[in-house]
């Protein structure tokens, strides 16, 4: 009988303790509501403290109610404080990676694929980098460069090179800079530095750098600078183009101008003056490059009529 009581005390006495520990474990709620935590964290990293960020947004995941969606945006975001803040790529390669298998259906993947690359990159595990854009085409197929006919010259990866693919590039120099590259040996020299170059671009691309504001800033001025030479080319060919003229209008302005032609002695005097027969070919540039310069010149003031612009000269005395 006294056992029986001792037992019946015993199993109370489990069940009350139970009923206790399941009462702390309900009452064990987080102490700052959902936007108090996101806030929190926000304003850690807001004031540049980026570990104490993470560690809000890591309790913030482990103790809050989330859907996938928003699982996948926290992760994405602790995953860029290690990246871009924390210079901390194997950290945020494991988040990267989380959301990449945890959160397949999160509009993050392409982002993800990207940054997944650009991890390895900066951990210098290039090849790996590289099969990872292989396998998961993290990068647009469309940026892909196709190769131009010929003959295959030279291969980066599953990449050819050809002929036709040097003759372009070659081609794109500058008049003084092509007509130095002549002989079979100067153009595989000009071949592997191009090489060269595209490996360089490449590995730039994987770390994310056509993300950096330096490089984003030089490119918009390389815009720039080659849509007004476009422009420039455009109107100072329909304007200045020795086709627009006659051999009269070339031997016109020899005419006017025959003492620049004419070869002077040490003391300025005129020694000899050429017939227009020949000068003409130089006669020829000089007309063209004084017509260019004009239309140069009433393009830009059209421009400045156009836009009202106003140079304060006094403020440069």
């Amino acid at each position: 009988m006294a056992k029986s009581k001792m037992f019946r005390l015993f199993f109370i006495f489990l069940f009350l303790l139970g009923a206790v520990l399941t009462g702390c474990q309900k009452s064990q709620k987080p102490l700052l509501s959902k936007e108090q935590k996101r806030e929190l964290a926000n304003v850690f990293y807001n004031q540049q403290l980026y570990p104490q960020a993470i560690h809000e947004y890591e309790d913030y995941l482990q103790n809050y109610q989330l859907d996938g969606n928003e699982s996948a945006n926290i992760s994405y975001m602790i995953a860029n404080i290690y990246f871009d803040r924390l210079h901390d790529y194997e950290n945020a390669l494991a988040y990267y990676l989380k959301i990449k298998y945890l959160y397949p259906e999160s509009n993050l993947q392409t982002e993800v694929g990207k940054k997944i690359v650009a991890c390895l990159e900066r951990m210098k595990r290039s090849t790996d980098a590289q099969q990872v854009i292989e396998q998961t085409a993290a990068l647009d197929e469309s940026q892909k460069k196709e190769s131009k006919p010929g003959e295959v010259i030279a291969e980066i990866g599953e990449r050819k090179i050809t002929t036709g693919d040097l003759q372009y590039e070659i081609n794109q120099l500058p008049v003084y800079v092509r007509d130095q590259i002549k002989t079979p040996q100067q153009r595989l020299e000009f071949l592997k530095n191009y090489i060269a170059q595209e490996l360089l671009y490449d590995s730039a691309k994987r770390k994310g750098l056509d993300k950096d504001k330096e490089v984003r800033a030089g490119v918009a001025q390389a815009e720039r600078s080659l849509m007004a030479q476009k422009l420039l080319q455009e109107e100072i060919e329909k304007e200045a183009n020795l086709q627009n003229y006659t051999n009269a209008d070339v031997e016109l302005y020899f005419k006017a101008n025959k003492e620049k032609y004419a070869e002077k002695d040490k003391n300025g005097k005129i020694k000899k003056a050429p017939s227009f027969e020949e000068v003409k070919d130089r006669v020829a540039k000089d007309f063209i490059q004084e017509k260019q310069q004009a239309a140069y010149q009433a393009l830009v003031e059209r421009l400045m009529k156009a836009e009202q612009v106003r140079i304060y000269e006094n403020k440069f005395k």
